[in-house]
């Protein structure tokens, strides 16, 4: 059995987890980051994208976060997620929706689309999908 580090996610609606994890890989805003005992104290930035939990004894949990922040410290990781959602209850055809909706919105010439809103929604919605992604990956293991 591998070392171990505790693990807060929180989002603005609830607690996602507690718990002890060997491993954290999240999507932090310079790029993908892995969290393990030992790590150095960091805080940065979360984009949206999926929060893989490696538990131990071959066991991961996949969460997605809108973003947020990520903290941290010797003997704790925190997660302030501003969305969370595990991602065994995320719906797949809603993200497909979310992000055709956003590439209309982005595809109009009218003066009335606030382009910043609509690319952000179309981050979201790719990082929605390719958190769903990861998890078929995983399961078809």
């Amino acid at each position: 059995m591998g070392k171990k580090i505790r693990c807060e996610i929180v989002s603005a609606e609830e607690e996602l987890y507690s718990g002890e994890v060997e491993m954290l890989i999240a999507a932090g805003s310079l790029g993908d980051l892995g969290i393990a005992p030992g790590h150095a104290p960091l805080m940065t930035v979360l984009s949206p994208g999926p929060l893989r939990l490696i538990l131990g004894n071959g066991k991961q949990d996949l969460f997605y976060v809108s973003g947020g922040m990520l903290e941290v410290q010797p003997d704790l990781i925190t997660i302030l997620a501003d969305v969370g959602v595990r991602a065994g209850d995320m719906d797949e055809s809603k993200a497909i929706e979310a992000r055709k909706e956003a590439e209309r919105l982005l595809s109009e010439k009218s003066a009335n689309i606030d382009y910043s809103t609509a690319t952000a929604m179309l981050a979201e919605a790719a990082a929605q999908l390719r958190t769903i992604q990861q998890i078929r990956k995983h399961l078809n293991r």
